[in-house]
């Protein structure tokens, strides 16, 4: 933002940027995820040393396929105006929203660690996937009716969570917001993806 404000670029902002996302949007995430690991129950083929002390550190493959997004979106130059795969601050916005409000479901009875993985491993495909998601980077109800649909569904979902979340026993307005903030981010890809089937039909 300082960079921007005062008009200045180069190459070496280009990577001190590219760092800072990855240790933001990446590590951070992961070490997240990490602990969850600790927490998470496992199923019963899974209740042993190996997974207990293995499972946890397979967190850290979503900072390596971050860092692995961070790199391509450096160097391809299709991505000035539209994303190709999750951007690292989607997939840190919903993991971090998710961990936060829905810990206690994560940790229950019905979630288990084998789930966790192959959520993690969706989510890191989904970083480096070759599946257009639009950017709002430039505004034109001509050609982007998409995102505003998606402004729209945005606003009324995190409009219901912060009233489901108020309504709740315990009050939080704040988890309610941060399981719509998660929902806004499935959403976005739902839609990037309906997108860019639509435009390749056409």
């Amino acid at each position: 933002m300082t960079a921007r404000a005062l008009g200045v670029s180069g190459k070496l902002g280009l990577e001190l940027d590219s760092l800072a996302d990855c240790v933001t949007f990446g590590v951070a995430p992961s070490a997240m995820l990490f602990t969850l690991f600790n927490h998470v129950a496992y199923p019963v083929w899974m209740g042993n040393a190996f997974f207990f002390n293995v499972m946890p550190f397979t967190a850290f493959l979503m900072a390596a396929f971050s860092a692995l997004r961070l790199a391509k979106f450096n160097i391809d130059e299709r991505q000035h105006t539209s994303f190709i795969g999750m951007p690292t601050p989607a997939n840190a916005i919903f993991w971090g929203a998710l961990i936060s409000s829905s810990e206690a479901w994560l940790t229950g009875p019905r979630f288990n660690a084998l789930f966790l993985f192959l959520f993690m491993i969706l989510s890191c495909w989904l970083l480096v996937c070759e599946v257009p998601m639009f950017a709002f980077k430039s505004f034109s109800w001509q050609k982007d009716k998409i995102k505003f649909l998606f402004l729209g569904m945005s606003i009324l979902l995190l409009a219901y969570g912060a009233i489901s979340g108020g309504c709740a026993p315990d009050g939080s307005v704040w988890t309610g917001l941060c399981r719509a903030a998660a929902g806004c981010i499935g959403l976005y890809v739902a839609l990037s993806i309906v997108a860019s089937y639509l435009l390749k039909e056409d």
